[in-house]
Order: C-alpha cells, then structure tokens, then sequence
C-alpha cells in the first residue's frame, strides 16, 4: 500500500497536458464471452504504456463500479495519445479491431472515452493526507501553502 502524506499538497504540470477518461459497461453479464475480451484489453495496454514512458502517458487509475469499469489517464500531451491508439505496432488497435468483429454496436457492452486538453496552469488540486493520487500522481506533488494555498491561485486566476 503506498504511503498516506500527512501534508496538504497539490499537483503541479509542466506545460500542457490532456486527462483522457476511457471506459467500458457491462450490459450483458450473462455474457463473459463478450465483455471479457474488452476488460481484458485495458490492463494489456497499460502495462505496455507503463514500460515504455516515451509513449506520453504519465499516469492511470482504474476505478470499478459494477456495471462499469473507467480508467483516468494522464497523458503529456494528444498527440502521444493519437499516435499510441493509431498504432499498429502497439496493444490498441488490435484490441479496437476485435471489438468492432466480436461486438460492435450489438448492445453487450459499451465502450466510451472523454478526452480534455488542459492548458499550463489551467488546473488546480487539492490532497491532504493522501498518498500520490490523480493528477498529484502524475505531475509533481508540492505543498500547498503560500501562493498554493487557495484554489483561485493554483489555477492562475485573478481575484
């Protein structure tokens, strides 16, 4: 278990960066057939993405909730993820191709993603007495005192 930081902190980004929310539902559970394969593929491509970081994700976390599963990811920028999901060399696309022969638009499981282009400095967080979590995870985690104490100054917005 990693360790809780007694210590109000907040992320900070270097540059631009995008948070890419990607997940999938189980609408049939009486068919492990078809939702398996598609559960299955994530946690293929993360592995992949953790081992090789010039790839441009620089974070994810999986959260379940029956009926559906969701992955936050961090990426440095979209052009990395465009380039990672467009490549044939790499676990995505394969894992794209089966799912439009095995499943389709068929209604047995549902798959979306949300993907948000966030500017330098156009962001603020907050963690206290947490262990490195989201985008504190994924940036640089710093105290959250002085200029970092409020949230209007994280973000960069004027008074």
């Amino acid at each position: 278990m990693t360790s809780i930081i007694r210590e109000r902190l907040c992320a900070e980004m270097d540059g631009d960066f995008v948070v890419f929310l990607i997940g999938m539902r189980i609408n049939k559970p009486w068919k492990p057939w078809k939702w398996g394969p598609v559960a299955a593929a994530m946690p293929r491509m993360i592995i992949e993405l953790s081992q090789k970081p010039e790839l441009g994700l620089l974070h994810a976390r999986t959260h379940f909730g029956f009926p559906d599963i969701m992955v936050v990811q961090y990426w440095r920028s979209f052009e990395h993820l465009e380039a990672y999901a467009r490549a044939r060399e790499h676990a995505h696309l394969p894992a794209w191709h089966a799912f439009n022969r095995a499943v389709a638009s068929n209604g047995d499981v549902g798959i979306w993603h949300e993907t948000y282009l966030i500017s330098a400095g156009r962001h603020e967080s907050v963690y206290n007495n947490m262990p490195p979590f989201g985008l504190g995870a994924a940036g640089k985690l710093v105290s959250a005192i002085g200029a970092r104490q409020e949230a209007r100054a994280r973000i960069r917005q004027p008074a």
